[in-house]
């Protein structure tokens, strides 16, 4: 029998791992965020006028000319993402995202995502040294000019380019641009609409806040700013920053429907009870609640990641549109039901974010379209 003491034998002391770097999105917003936002709130309340925007949108020209210049030139929105030496503020898209949240809460009529989004990041992505692109998005910072991608509306970002066709239709702002940015088999081209060579011919949409239009543009037309590899890089990165921030746009819509429902469920009596205070309305609101916070997620992670040039900014991109889409609609639908008789006049203004949010959901991808891009990102594809 031994007398000894029984030792465990020592084990290896596991190596050290460095500490990973935080490479998690920033959801929150800043200090600089929450005042811009509020400078934008403040600007759209003062010339909020329900009234006379519906009369507009029914004439099928629902932009306020003096709007848009606050926006852009008074408070400097349109030139969020244009470098500080070609005239713009040289923020990034967490700022503009800011702003579309806005816009999306007030249901603008303002070309911002087409202009100052979508057609200022594929400027960007061309040569800035160049007289043309430079001067053009000098043009567009200030809010003297606005451009748009001659695309339809529903062009995803990995989706097939119509390269080469003389009339696109469904191109959305296009009755309120100054620039068409066309594609064409050499190359990506601006040309004015003034101009000869250019037709511009309204069509009416869905969404009258937001105004389609078809676009013939003569073969020859414009100048010429990419060559045909540049074109198709720069456009496509016009595409993704667009589809990143309508999320938020969304984020704004179904924001703005839940607060307006359950102010209207507060202030509505039956049986001498406010309608908010029955169970299965509750419910309903605490849902809708729980949507839109997983979307405010969403589309913070997806402007982050445009913000930062993250490797997974695509698959960012495509996570906040696959949901953020449904979840404008599913609030918009509550908000005109909650409203009950007066959520299905003209007079209220729901139906507008209705259709902008039905409008929306198709734009720039649809939801399911997204879903196939997950899929493909993440290497998990669906049964065949």
């Amino acid at each position: 029998m031994s007398t000894g003491t029984n030792t465990r034998p020592e084990q290896p002391t596991p190596p050290v791992r460095p500490p990973r770097p935080d490479t998690s999105p920033d959801l929150l917003y800043t200090d600089i965020e929450d005042d811009l936002r509020a400078a934008v709130r403040s600007l759209l309340t003062s010339h909020r006028d329900v009234p006379a925007a519906l009369v507009r949108a029914e004439t099928g020209d629902p932009y306020d000319p003096e709007l848009w210049t606050a926006l852009s030139a008074g408070i400097g929105v349109a030139g969020l993402l244009v470098p500080e030496s070609l005239g713009g503020q040289g923020a990034s898209h967490r700022e503009a995202a800011v702003v579309l949240e806005e816009l999306g809460r007030d249901v603008t009529p303002a070309p911002y995502l087409t202009s100052a989004v979508m057609a200022t990041e594929t400027l960007l992505a061309c040569d800035t040294r160049s007289t043309d692109v430079a001067g053009l998005l000098t043009a567009l910072a200030n809010g003297h000019r606005v451009a748009v991608l001659a695309l339809p509306l529903s062009t995803a970002p990995d989706a097939p380019l119509p390269i080469g066709a003389a009339t696109v239709t469904g191109v959305p702002d296009a009755t309120r641009a100054d620039v068409l940015l066309v594609l064409r088999d050499d190359g990506l081209y601006a040309a004015e609409t003034s101009g000869p060579g250019v037709t511009v011919e309204r069509l009416t949409p869905l969404d009258l806040t937001r105004p389609l239009g078809t676009v013939t543009v003569e073969p020859g037309t414009g100048v010429r700013i990419a060559d045909a590899a540049t074109a198709d890089t720069a456009v496509r990165r016009g595409l993704l920053a667009g589809a990143g921030l309508l999320a938020s746009e969304q984020l704004g819509i179904a924001e703005w429907c839940l607060t307006e429902s359950v102010r209207h469920t507060r202030e509505r009596h039956q049986f001498n009870r406010p309608i908010g205070s029955f169970q299965a309305l509750k419910h309903r609101m605490a849902q809708l609640w729980l949507e839109v916070v997983s979307a405010r997620a969403a589309a913070r992670n997806a402007a982050d990641a445009l913000a930062t040039d993250a490797p997974d900014a695509p698959l960012a991109v495509a996570v906040a549109q696959a949901y953020c889409g449904r979840v404008a609609v599913h609030a918009a639908e509550e908000c005109v039901q909650l409203h009950g008789g007066i959520g299905m006049t003209w007079e209220h203004p729901a139906h507008l974010y209705l259709k902008r949010a039905k409008s929306d959901e198709i734009t720039l991808g649809s939801p399911g379209r997204h879903k196939e891009t997950v899929a493909a990102l993440a290497d998990l594809p669906g049964p065949r």
